[in-house]
Formats: C-alpha cells, structure tokens, sequence
C-alpha cells in the first residue's frame, strides 16, 4: 500500500487550528455552484477552518448554502471580484495556511490583475485552478514570482494554454514544466500526472468516466485544500487525487457513470477517507 493511500488517526487531543485554516476565494454571478463544490469537499476533507470568500453580489447565495464553513463578501464589480478585494484578500491570508484561488472566479482585466498580484503577494501554499489557471496563463512567467508554492490544477485544454508546444508524452511535459517554472502540477485526466518541482512524477490511475462532469475540478481543489492544510498528512497532493478518484469509483458504482454528480462526490468521501485511517 502506496503512502498516499492510507491518512493518519488523529491523537484525541486536538482541536480545530491543529488541522489547518484554509481561505477559498472564487465565484462570480452565474458561478456560485463552484465556490460552494470546493468548500464543501474542503470541509469533509478535514479542514480545520474553512473560509471562503466571494464577490460581495453573489454573497447571500453562498451563505445560505455552508454551515460549516464561514462565508464573507468581498468588494465586486459587475458581479466580480474587483481590485479593491486585494486589501482584505491579503489580510486574510495573513490569518489562513493554505488558500485555494480559483473556482468559479470568472475572467477580465482586472481579475487577471488580481490573481497575478495574489500569485506574487501571496505569503502561504496557494492551489491555482479554474480561472485562477486562466488569469495566471495569460502571463506563465508570474509563476516564477510567486512568493509561496504553487499547485496548479489543471486539465488538457487548461494546460496546453501554458505549455502548447507538445513534448513527447504527458508525464515528460509535465514534469518538464513543473521543473522549470518551480511549481507542483496535478494535470488532470484519465490518467492523472502530478508533478513536482524537484523533477519527479507520479502517474495515478483512479476513477471513470462518469467524473467529465461541470464541478469534479472543483470538488478537488477543495480536497487539495484541505489536505495541505492538515500538516499530519504525508504527501497530501498524491492523496487528494487518490480521494477523489476513489469516491468517483464509489459513485460510478452506486449512482452510475451517467447520473453520479459532483455533489455525490463530496457526499461519499467519508466511505473514502474513513477505510484509509490506519
């Protein structure tokens, strides 16, 4: 049995900040579902503390949907985050171990801005996906600035607006990629190659085809997220991808590769997770 496949019991004396504070920040008018995805999964993936901040327009709409982790508006424009939330954004960094920047966040100007300042400013562990990867792209030097590691997340179409020119295998670009821009990619796929900036690799086959559905990203993120912020959790990226295939497996069971659904994903991560504690 592979390392990643097994979490650590938790001693009994703990309490929440021993499992970390991780801020998710995303979302814009139309994509609510995503921010929320990625918390939940967050949540059930063990997160200490959860926070996720959103446009302050679509603010109402995620309240109502988390009870366990802690929404807050942030200053919008059109429905999206402007470059005022930059101000609270970095104070709440300051309080948080691991920040996920991304899901649903929507694209512009000065959301591009916003996400190539969080890159360079960013103090903590900082997974990049959906249109964080998007903003981030448009300059792929800004991930060599960055001021704390970076786990991009990306699937092909989001990869290939990186890295277009085509090596000769997956693991060979990506690797070659993670290396030279100093960062962990976790490239999304059938086959799934996660790679880190030392020059290793791994390549993990897990989950099915009933997971190409609108949120899986997200719920993943969420997991990553969540995982990083536990420090007892011995290679977190490798797990969290084992996680997530796995409960897509359980649900491809249960529901069927066509009716399963993203939210079923987070909801069967307890059978998951709770098999894996030794």
């Amino acid at each position: 049995m592979e390392v990643y496949e097994t979490l650590p019991k938790r001693a009994r004396d703990t309490h929440k900040g021993d499992y970390g504070r991780l801020l998710i920040l995303g979302g814009c008018v139309g994509y609510t579902g995503a921010p929320n995805l990625c918390t939940h999964a967050a949540v059930r993936s063990g997160a200490g503390l959860v926070s996720l901040g959103v446009p302050q327009a679509i603010y109402e709409i995620c309240a109502v949907k988390q009870d366990a982790a802690m929404p807050f508006p942030l200053p919008d424009e059109e429905g999206k985050l402007s470059l005022e939330a930059l101000d609270p954004i970095l104070e709440r960094l300051e309080r948080s171990d691991v920040c996920v920047l991304g899901p649903g966040l929507g694209r512009g100007d000065d959301l591009t801005k916003l996400v190539q300042t969080l890159i360079r400013e960013t103090p903590i562990p900082m997974v990049l996906d959906a249109d964080g990867l998007y903003a981030a792209a448009q300059n792929p030097e800004v991930l060599l600035e960055a001021g704390a590691p970076l786990i991009l997340t990306p699937h092909e179409g989001e990869f290939a607006r990186f890295h277009p020119e085509r090596l000769s295998d997956r693991v060979t670009e990506t690797t070659a990629f993670a290396e030279n821009y100093r960062c962990t990619v976790v490239r999304k796929g059938p086959e799934t190659v996660i790679a880190f900036p030392d020059g290793s690799s791994t390549l993990l086959q897990a989950g099915n085809p009933g997971m190409a559905k609108g949120g899986s990203g997200d719920v993943l993120a969420g997991i990553l997220g969540g995982f990083l912020c536990q420090k007892q959790i011995e290679r977190p990226v490798e797990t969290a991808v084992w996680v997530h295939g796995k409960a897509g497996d359980l649900c491809a069971e249960r529901f069927g590769e066509y009716s399963m659904t993203p939210g079923d994903l987070i909801d069967l991560l307890p059978e998951v997770t709770k098999s894996m504690i030794h």
